[in-house]
């Protein structure tokens, strides 16, 4: 299987990275108490704030292998630290841009998962289509917590620039799967040295777990959609052995996720 380019294997604990720092309050946008204690208590069913603890071997189980995916779908696993790159730090223009600029430089935050587990999947015959997945379990009400902090970051940033380059984000259309009871959509596109890499994310959570698939392109077109059969067999497993959806939070009528 040829592996995933190292922008796209970074992409996932990026997004991630800047989930936590959103949701911990570092882009600046003010946020009522009450907003979040709501968000935790909708993390779990019933309304309450109690839930399975999670360890690295219980995320693991939890993901994706060869045989939940139709054939031709490969699955690598992804240890800690292998697809690190080291860059500089960036300033962006846009203070509320800065937790983007800041995960794009791996680093470790209090404001992490409990566990996580990155994978690599890709098709026989079609680089295109590769992806990286993660899945990660927090803490009760957390996950809801990161979940929205990262739609304040897209309300707040979506251009901006840094000595790197031009940056901007795109918020997409997107329904919520099933098996999930969030879901958001977006691009990151990074243009630096008249080089253009496009990443699309979608960004799950089931109760109190997060699934974040990315998708890359750098030939200069629209990264593809993250495959919806994996998405599904992912979502499906997550609901089936891990602590299955909570209450749904509001999200758009059917369709496809359209940029």
């Amino acid at each position: 299987m040829r592996p995933l380019p190292a922008p796209a294997a970074l992409a996932a604990p990026a997004v991630l990275a800047a989930l936590a720092l959103a949701a911990a309050g570092c882009t600046g946008a003010p946020r009522p108490p009450a907003a979040d204690a709501a968000a935790a208590t909708a993390a779990a069913p019933g309304g309450s704030s109690a839930g399975p603890e999670y360890d690295a071997a219980a995320v693991r189980a939890l993901a994706v292998t060869d045989a939940d995916l139709a054939p031709g779908w490969h699955v690598t696993l992804m240890q800690p630290g292998q697809n690190d790159i080291s860059s500089p730090p960036q300033t962006a223009d846009t203070p509320a841009c800065q937790p983007v600029l800041d995960a794009l430089t791996p680093s470790k935050g209090a404001a992490g998962p409990l566990a996580e587990t990155d994978l690599g999947i890709a098709r026989d015959g079609d680089a295109p289509a590769a992806l990286y997945t993660a899945v990660l379990a927090f803490r009760p009400g957390r996950a809801a917590a990161v979940h929205s902090g990262l739609d304040r970051v897209l309300d707040r940033c979506r251009a901006f620039t840094s000595t790197a380059g031009r940056h901007l984000l795109t918020r997409l259309d997107t329904p919520t799967p099933g098996g999930a009871d969030a879901a958001t959509a977006f691009t990151l596109t990074d243009e630096t040295g008249g080089t253009t890499i496009v990443q699309r994310a979608l960004v799950t959570r089931t109760g109190d777990l997060l699934a974040v698939f990315t998708t890359l392109d750098a030939t200069g077109h629209p990264a593809p959609e993250p495959d919806r059969g994996v998405v599904a067999a992912q979502l499906a497993k997550l609901g089936r052995d891990g602590k299955g959806p909570g209450p749904r939070e509001g999200a758009p009528a059917g369709g496809a996720v359209s940029s």
